[in-house]
């Protein structure tokens, strides 16, 4: 297995590809990853049965655009010089993004004849295209080639949702693809009473709170949430919203809010998982924001999920699968990023009426426990490679 990003519980951070390689081993496979570290030397490790190998190659969510290429591309060079040691591997798992980490697994292939599965997490190039990160009409044609190759080349394409199987398709119209989206850990996060030794600490009692737990980077667009915490302030509603990670944004962000004097957001340090359970329980609805371009709509974020499993309100500001199946549901709201205003008026009548709270919230942990659980998703992944 390929990953650049690879966590586990006690780091923190997307566990998908821990669960993964989990599901594997629970199945008798032998499964080894190849990840990065930000540590000086190459280093391997057990790690609940998954053979671990840890490649020194820094990576931050503070990264700019051009070192983060040079960090993928470093990783690529060094799995080429790595993958010997594997050769007698009967299948590569390849996971995006970056969608770099196919050129290793191509490479993989023709010189060690071993077949690639390649999961697409996230469309690229098409994010930094729309995201205008990449503008050059040249490079964009090269990333698009390269992008078609490597869907072309893989055994076996894993979506993370119907939007990206139905882009990769409309690309690969031959490809069988497979949906298998991110999972919700229903036995580790589970809906609670809220602690008042964590209201006390995150300084919310007696508040509704509104938390966004994740990446705080340019896709994110949390300068709308931000807008939302101002026109709540201004309505006055006893609502207090925690902002909780890392990223490249993070100083704007900061800076926005005191310039705007938002008394009623505090930002919290990125969490391994159980400080992010911690963070949850105080929480009534979890926030889950985007700009609003199509390429994002297609995502299957981490933060959605370990909301649904702990049976929160859900509020988002993109359109797409996710803004179809809460409103379906009636499990969470939509809110316009242009108009704050409307964040306001729908979140109201939930800080006034905690039955209808009770109501949105059970059906969150429901969706999670019959369509998202781990258990579910492990076997559907574990069939892929006995079918």
């Amino acid at each position: 297995m390929l990953h650049q990003y690879f966590k586990t519980p006690q780091t923190g951070g997307a566990l998908r590809s821990y669960y993964l390689a989990k599901a594997l081993v629970e199945k008798g496979i032998s499964t080894v990853v190849i990840t990065t570290h930000n540590g000086s030397a190459i280093k391997k490790e057990m790690v609940e049965g998954i053979e671990v190998h840890y490649l020194p190659i820094p990576y931050s969510n503070n990264f700019g655009f051009f070192k983060r290429i040079s960090s993928f591309l470093k990783f690529v060079w060094s799995i080429v010089r790595e993958a010997g040691e594997f050769r007698d591997a009967n299948i590569c798992y390849a996971i995006s993004t970056p969608l770099t980490i196919g050129i290793a697994a191509i490479w993989i292939k023709f010189r060690y004849k071993i077949p690639y599965y390649f999961e697409v997490g996230d469309l690229w190039p098409e994010a930094p295209i729309q995201l205008g990160i990449i503008k050059n009409p040249i490079l964009k044609s090269v990333l698009y080639k390269l992008e078609k190759s490597i869907y072309k080349r893989a055994e076996r394409v894993v979506a993370l949702s119907e939007y990206i199987k139905q882009e990769v398709q409309r690309k690969v119209t031959e490809k069988k693809i497979q949906v298998i989206p991110n999972m919700a850990d229903t036995e580790f996060y589970r809906p609670a009473a809220k602690r008042s030794d964590l209201e006390e600490r995150f300084s919310v009692k007696n508040k509704f709170v509104v938390s966004y737990i994740g990446t705080l980077g340019l896709a994110n667009g949390l300068e709308y949430l931000l807008n939302c915490v101002e026109a709540s302030q201004k309505a006055r509603l006893l609502i207090h919203f925690l902002i909780c990670g890392e990223g490249a944004e993070l100083d704007k962000l900061q800076l926005i809010a005191k310039q705007k004097n938002l008394t009623n957001l505090s930002f919290i340090p990125a969490q391994n998982r159980e400080g992010v359970r911690e963070v949850i329980n105080v929480t009534d609805a979890a926030f889950v924001s985007f700009r609003p371009l199509p390429v994002l709509e297609t995502g299957s974020p981490n933060k959605y999920f370990d909301a649904l499993a702990a049976g929160k309100l859900i509020v988002i500001n993109f359109g797409g699968w996710i803004k179809d199946e809460i409103e379906k549901n009636n499990c969470g709201v939509y809110v316009n990023p242009d108009n704050p205003q409307e964040f306001v008026n729908k979140i109201q009548k939930f800080t006034v009426d905690r039955n209808l709270l009770f109501q949105f919230q059970t059906t969150s942990r429901n969706l999670a426990e019959e369509r998202y659980s781990r258990k579910l998703l492990s076997e559907r992944f574990q069939y892929l490679f006995f079918d």
